[in-house]
């Protein structure tokens, strides 16, 4: 795919608007989507800070934000997808609400694009199975935050092409990225080894092994992690760690897998973590 190709992001929250902001940084055109005009606008506002930071950090040009931010269009309804050559879906972690948008993206897109979802657990195989081009379909897992991580997992469903491969394979390595491709599994690698730590550290807080601060003490200062697990569900958000928790104890069976019942309670309470400035710990 060349740079004037276009590119579409289905979400305006903390991936969305990171996938978008990276494109934009590269130099394709992208329209940013979402139901919620009031999230649009706090997306353009959080890709607009995280420039600030790199401008100060002096990772980039001052007279290069504004360019950035122009290449960046919004929109409330999937009419905008236009000729977008790669369309990608970063909605929260539900498996009926991407089938839906799958099955709405099929027949909205144009026809040959690239339909690519940022799910972090769910198979890809059964969002392409909600079209009539899974060939055309793959996983483009980001990781948290998008414009500083550097790693992207790219999941080929049953059906997936080589071609499609080839091409999501080649566009993130012109987005800076590291691509990594990996099988469609539940948790596919990296929440398939994440999501049971971070797990296991949620049951020691809750059999009182160890106070928050400690265990994520632990784990940084022993196994030299940059974050602690529980802070590290706190920033990914305790609903979608929930999320992919029950995607992998159901679709692997394994009782390794069954989410903490604290996990549980802090979600029903809505204590999500960052975004709600209460989780494990307080912000």
């Amino acid at each position: 795919m060349a740079v004037a190709d276009k590119i579409a992001v289905l979400g305006a929250g903390q991936m969305g608007n990171g996938i978008a902001h990276v494109f934009a940084q590269n130099g394709y055109a992208v329209t940013m989507i979402d139901v919620a005009s009031a999230a649009l606008a706090k997306g353009r506002d959080t890709i607009a800070a995280n420039l600030d930071r790199q401008i100060k950090k002096g990772t980039l040009a001052a007279d290069q934000k504004g360019v950035v931010l122009g290449r960046i269009a919004t929109a409330t309804s999937m009419d905008a997808l236009g000729d977008a050559s790669l369309v990608i879906e970063a909605v929260t972690e539900n498996r009926e609400l991407k089938f839906k948008i799958f099955a709405d993206l099929d027949g909205r897109a144009a026809p040959g694009a690239i339909l690519a979802s940022n799910t972090s657990s769910i198979s890809i195989t059964e969002i392409a199975a909600r079209t009539k081009r899974p060939e055309h379909v793959i996983g483009m897992h980001f990781m948290n935050p998008v414009p500083v991580m550097q790693l992207v997992e790219v999941i080929r469903g049953l059906a997936t092409s080589p071609a499609t491969t080839a091409k999501v394979l080649e566009l993130s390595k012109a987005v800076g990225k590291t691509p990594v491709e990996v099988q469609d599994y539940p948790g596919f690698v990296a929440n398939r080894i994440l999501m049971p730590m971070i797990n296991e550290a949620v049951y020691c807080l809750m059999e009182g092994v160890g106070s928050a601060e400690s265990i994520d003490t632990v784990m940084k200062l022993g196994m030299n992690h940059p974050m602690g697990p529980l802070a590290l569900a706190d920033l990914i958000g305790l609903d979608t760690c929930l999320a992919i928790l029950e995607v992998l104890h159901g679709g692997l069976g394994d009782p390794k897998y069954r989410p903490c019942p604290l996990l549980r309670k802090y979600v029903a309470a809505g204590w999500l973590g960052r975004k709600t400035k209460r989780g494990f710990f307080a912000y």
